[in-house]
């Protein structure tokens, strides 16, 4: 007989992810230990794989729940009838508002990735290739004549998702900008060097 789940079971779950992220992001996976993950999520080790099979399923939902939430929060933001350049910034705006709260996750996801089996990889670049392709929507309809020139339109791309990806490196919460602030001056960098005419 199926062992039946306790009302709680998905606030434990979200508690293990969220505390595995810190501990995956402050020690590395390969020196995080199922038994620093149930010191971590004040848990016995039982506890923990009752919930997951190993530490690499653990980085897997860490990792999936993140992209998808990602993802989510960039189709959700109202971009209908709005002119591209506002399009742009709403789209940089959600990104990093997203990434809020989450930049254990986030250092996760960019440190981590490689180590998951290749099909678990597969599902996380499923998300990334999504909203990669995004972008470089919004990027195209900023310049129309990118849409024939993927050679130039994935590097924009890319170097864009840079400026945002890496944010957590230096960005404080408490400092003296704002995320919307920074949202701005990404936003007017990025399209002040698409429209040039160098490009």
């Amino acid at each position: 007989m199926a062992r039946i789940r306790s009302q709680d079971y998905d606030k434990k779950r979200q508690s293990i992810l969220k505390n595995a992220a810190l501990l995956f992001a402050d020690r590395g996976f390969a020196g995080a230990s199922m038994s620093n993950l149930a010191i971590q999520c004040s848990v016995s080790k039982a506890t923990l794989y009752h919930y997951y099979e190993n530490k690499e399923a653990i980085l897997f939902d860490v990792l999936n729940q993140h992209i998808n939430l990602l993802v989510v929060d960039l189709q959700a933001a109202e971009l209908e009838g709005k002119a591209p350049a506002k399009k742009l910034f709403l789209a940089i705006d959600a990104l990093l508002k997203s990434y809020e709260n989450a930049d254990d996750t986030h250092r996760a996801l960019i440190n981590d990735l490689q180590i998951l089996p290749k099909q678990d990889r597969r599902k996380i670049k499923v998300g990334e290739r999504i909203i990669v392709q995004y972008f470089t929507d919004i990027i195209i309809e900023n310049k129309p004549e990118l849409a024939d020139m993927p050679e130039k339109s994935m590097p924009l791309t890319m170097s864009l998702l840079g400026m945002l990806n890496w944010h957590y490196t230096w960005f404080k919460q408490d400092g003296p900008m704002t995320r919307e602030a920074y949202s701005k001056m990404v936003c007017d960098l990025f399209l002040g060097g698409l429209n040039s005419d160098k490009l």
